[in-house]
């Protein structure tokens, strides 16, 4: 591993270390051990969440006038799953053995890592065969094949098999949207890197009905949106890309697909945070044919009947939740920022799109020992808490608790003098530019509401 590697290794390990510490995202049942490749969200993480979340649904269903929501169920008929190929050879990866440890891998992440030995023992490995992704459980009293369902393993399948019930309650027309944010599960044989591929995870998907010569079209129209989404969010254009998958690859009902990747730290590198894919009629048609209901659309201004075509966006809200997390990561030194922490100056800041950060303002007293002003400290908390998520700090020097907002990416800090009794203002300190200024006690959610 090169010096560069290894910096770059050590970066994503510190933002692990930090995301444990500040109480963003915790390994799950850690006192019994842990349970590999699961993960719980702290206070912090889960208002990060929360609201890469709440941005997703407010892009799709807020600003659209022909996307509409869906919250389907995470236990359905085994029969979806038997009709859309997932329990099938279709939906499986091919896993290896390593002779000498029985350590089991996906092969095709030991090819993209150019790898033919076990990465961990350097053992020959066997010959790769298929792994079925579906999680397994029993619905009623008896665990027997006839009580067998699966843990759903995408979100989609729900909104395919509710497209009839949407257009009988809605009226909509085509092209129209259905989005849906919900949990999906997947027996991975090798999770890793993090939040990055776990087995149970959070998917924000979007699936667009259209007429079929249309397909190019909203393809690229929502190929650019979605990239569009991220940058607007503070995302290193540097960092960001397009990947055509090649024909080759693509899933036997795609006709087309667009990944975007994010660079994330080595050794984890370019890596896919969304996908974009043309799933032509596949979907529904499967459906139809396996449920023998119709799901056809007749177009009232055409007098055509038609399955439509389907142009999918599905991102996940862990891996957006990672990426937004390295994304706003930054150590500042002497106010330079640099990747490395070097002298004891370094100050760890996490620089997050200010609609994105947990916490919004900090209300701290100068001193604690007087009681005039944590009164009106608390006073102006909680005058501040009924709009935005504020956060109460009295522990420690007044520039050891700037810091402390800095490390969780606090966007503002506003600190009661003793000044404040005299004139009934207060300092407001951005967490990006680091000025401060004296803003009255009566024009601050004004203040704050042009700010955030």
């Amino acid at each position: 591993m090169t010096k560069k590697n290894e910096k770059e290794n050590s970066l994503m390990d510190k933002i692990v270390s930090l995301a444990k510490r500040r109480g963003f995202i915790f390994p799950s049942s850690e006192i019994y051990g842990g349970f590999a490749s699961c993960y719980d969200y702290g206070p912090l993480g889960v208002e990060l969440k929360n609201n890469v979340k709440n941005l997703w649904w407010q892009e799709m269903i807020r600003t659209q006038n022909n996307i509409v929501g869906l919250d389907s169920a995470i236990l359905m008929s085994p029969k979806i799953w038997q009709a859309s190929g997932h329990l099938t050879a279709g939906f499986a990866d091919e896993l290896v053995e390593c002779k000498e440890c029985h350590k089991r891998f996906r092969k095709d992440h030991l090819e993209e890592e150019s790898k033919t030995n076990c990465p961990d023992c350097g053992g020959a490995l066997n010959e790769p065969r298929k792994f079925n992704l579906m999680m397994k459980t029993f619905v009623g009293p008896v665990e027997d094949e006839a009580n067998i369902t699966y843990l759903r393993a995408e979100t989609c399948q729900g909104i395919y098999v509710n497209f009839a019930n949407v257009l009988d309650s809605t009226r909509v027309k085509i092209p129209f949207g259905i989005a849906q944010i919900g949990k999906a599960f997947r027996n991975e044989i090798t999770p890793g890197h993090f939040t990055f591929r776990t087995r149970e995870f959070e998917q924000m998907e979007m699936q667009f009905f259209i007429k079929p010569h249309e397909a190019d079209k909203w393809f690229n129209c929502w190929k650019e949106a979605r990239m569009k989404w991220y940058l607007n969010l503070g995302l290193k254009k540097e960092n960001l890309r397009f990947k055509e998958v090649a024909k080759k690859d693509l899933a036997h009902y795609a006709k087309r697909a667009v990944d975007i990747e994010y660079h994330f730290p080595e050794p984890m590198g370019w890596r896919e945070i969304e996908g974009i894919h043309n799933r032509g009629d596949w979907d529904l048609s499967t459906h139809a044919k396996h449920s023998g209901k119709d799901l056809s659309y007749f177009d009232q201004d055409s007098k055509e009947k038609y399955i439509p075509w389907i142009i999918e966006t599905s991102a996940g809200a862990d891996r957006a939740t990672l990426v937004f997390l390295v994304n706003a990561y930054q150590v500042v030194l002497g106010g330079r920022t640099t990747t490395t922490e070097s002298t004891k100056e370094a100050e760890v800041v996490l620089k997050f799109d200010k609609k994105l950060a947990p916490i919004k303002i900090a209300v701290l007293p100068l001193v604690k020992n007087k009681e005039k002003v944590v009164k009106l400290t608390q006073k102006i908390f909680e005058l501040l808490k009924a709009k935005y998520l504020t956060h109460y700090d009295e522990a420690g020097s007044i520039g050891r608790r700037y810091r402390r907002q800095d490390e969780i990416g606090t966007p503002y800090c506003l600190t009661v003098d003793f000044e404040s009794l005299e004139n009934q203002d207060v300092t407001v300190r951005d967490r990006d530019t680091m000025k401060q200024k004296r803003v009255k006690i009566g024009e601050l959610v004004d203040y704050f509401k042009e700010k955030l």
